[in-house]
């Protein structure tokens, strides 16, 4: 069949090979040339590593929760913010709060919680821990050598259950001019046993010449309120 200007439909359904029609390639082909081309190690030469993959996924993450949060939060991300900053600072608050607790005895426990044992002993156990420089320990056996140093001397009535503080107030009402003394043996004992504080070569040498000087001491004696005529 022709047309008025002599053109065959045919000849123009069929193209020559010198006409612009686009050339259709099957889709399945394409794309797995498309893959074949992207493989190539030239388009991942600067791909992240799986580590820096990891990582980016962790933040994207971290970012979508606070994200939300904020959005979730009066003020946004500055009230988020806020929260947080009274969170951290209510933590520093407790941490501080519970360490002055831990160093600071609230009260006093007994003096003796073993084995009774006699003032030399306690004696020599407080050397041996000073010559290999162990004071808390030293300063403990120190202070009960001095109070069972008392008690063998009759200058205090033996107690188990007592305090380093009451041994330290009884035998003050004995020996007046220690009395000072031994209070301050007694809250270095206290520090060192119930308050966490670690006992110092200066504290032990205290109480070495307090309990020297103590089995010497002379009891006072209360003078007689009068006598009969």
């Amino acid at each position: 069949m022709t047309t008025a200007g002599g053109t065959s439909t045919l000849g123009r359904l069929i193209a020559s090979p010198g006409d612009d029609i686009p050339v259709r390639t099957p889709r399945v082909p394409a794309r797995e040339a498309a893959e074949r081309e992207l493989s190539d190690p030239r388009y991942h030469q600067h791909d992240p590593n799986p580590i820096q993959r990891g990582l980016n996924w962790f933040w994207e993450r971290v970012d979508d929760l606070f994200g939300a949060a904020a959005g979730a939060t009066p003020g946004g991300w500055i009230g988020l913010i806020a929260i947080a900053a009274a969170v951290l600072l209510l933590v520093i608050a407790l941490r501080l709060r519970l360490g002055a607790a831990r160093r600071t005895p609230t009260s006093s426990g007994a003096l003796f919680t073993d084995t009774p044992r006699t003032a030399a002993e306690h004696r020599a156990t407080a050397e041996a821990h000073a010559a290999e420089g162990h004071w808390s320990q030293a300063v403990q056996d120190r202070m009960r050598a001095i109070v069972l140093s008392l008690e063998e001397r009759a200058l205090l009535t033996p107690g188990p259950g007592r305090t380093a503080d009451e041994a330290a107030a009884e035998a003050g009402r004995a020996l007046p001019s220690h009395a000072e003394r031994l209070r301050a043996a007694a809250r270095a004992f206290d520090d060192v046993t119930y308050g966490g504080r670690t006992g110092t070569e200066r504290e032990y040498a205290l109480l070495s010449a307090l309990d020297t000087e103590l089995q010497r001491a002379k009891p006072h004696l209360a003078a007689p309120t009068g006598s009969r005529g």
